[in-house]
Parts: C-alpha cells; sequence; structure tokens
C-alpha cells in the first residue's frame, strides 16, 4: 500500500508540475499577443499620424482627423498601462480599439490632402489674375486721373488773363 501511496503521491506532484509549466507556457502565449497586439496599434497610430501630417502640410483641414487620431492615442495609452500592469486581455482590447479608431484614417487623410492640393492651385490661379487685374487698373486710373488734371489744368489756365505789371 505505501508503494501504492507513493505512486500516487508522484503522479499528483508530476500532474501539479505539468499544469505550472502549462500554464506558464500558456501565460506567456497570452503575453506575446499581447505585446504583438500593441506593437501593431503602434505602427499603425505612427501610419495615421503620418498621414494626417502630409494632409496638414497640404493646408488640410485635420481637425477631424485629429480627434480620431487622439481617441485612437487614448486606447493606445490604455493599451501599454495595461500591458505593464499584466492585464493582458486588457491590452488585447485596447489594442484592437485604437486600431479600430484609427480604421479609414489614411484614406480620409489622402482624400483631404487631394482636394486641398486642388484648392490651393485654384487659390494661386485666383490670387495671381486678382493682383494682375488690381494692378491695370490702378495703372489705368492713374493714366485716367492725369489726362482728367491736365485738361483741367490748361482750361483754367486758357481762362487766365494775363496782366502787364506796371513798371
Amino acid at each position: 500500500m505505501s508503494g501504492l501511496r507513493s505512486v500516487a503521491a508522484l503522479f499528483v506532484l508530476f500532474a501539479l508540475v505539468s499544469s505550472v509549466s502549462a500554464l506558464g507556457a500558456m501565460a506567456s502565449a497570452v503575453e506575446s499577443e499581447a505585446v504583438s497586439a500593441v506593437e501593431g496599434a503602434e505602427a499603425a497610430v505612427a501610419e495615421a499620424f503620418g498621414a494626417v501630417v502630409e494632409a496638414e502640410r497640404a493646408g488640410g483641414n485635420v481637425s477631424e482627423l485629429l480627434d480620431r487620431l487622439d481617441l485612437a492615442a487614448e486606447y493606445l495609452a490604455t493599451a501599454n498601462m495595461c500591458l505593464r500592469t499584466g492585464e493582458f486581455d486588457g491590452a488585447v482590447r485596447n489594442a484592437s480599439l485604437c486600431v479600430g479608431a484609427l480604421e479609414g484614417l489614411a484614406e480620409d487623410a489622402a482624400a483631404l490632402r487631394d482636394t486641398a492640393a486642388g484648392e490651393s492651385g485654384q487659390r494661386l490661379w485666383i490670387t495671381t489674375s486678382g493682383s494682375i487685374v488690381g494692378v491695370v487698373m490702378v495703372v489705368c486710373g492713374g493714366f485716367v486721373g492725369w489726362r482728367w488734371s491736365k485738361k483741367r489744368y490748361y482750361r483754367q489756365a486758357l481762362k487766365m488773363k494775363p496782366e502787364v505789371a506796371d513798371e
């Protein structure tokens, strides 16, 4: 009986060691999944930020895009905090929320960039043509004013009667 008890104790000990090592392997798998999810979210935020910067450089109004980027950054910060505290499920959930908040942002930024570039060309054409028209109007107005002043001066000069001064 003593031999049976030792075999049973050995079996329980073996089962315990096996379950602890299996749990450790599962925990490391969950941790690596969380780390890769957070790294993927960080890459998505960096890509979206680059797209927003390009749209802003083109002259687009990126305030709506920045609101979405800000929300994604909050999710990413929460995911990083969960990862540091060991809440791997929370890290994965917040990383996927971050990626979801950025969905379509790069396309929206590219469309905004293209629209802003087209509007920029149009503004340049309007400004240039408006300036040319303004300069022509000033030159023509100056010439007309000069001619009017000259005629008025000649009329007044012809109306004058010269007087001979006594010496």
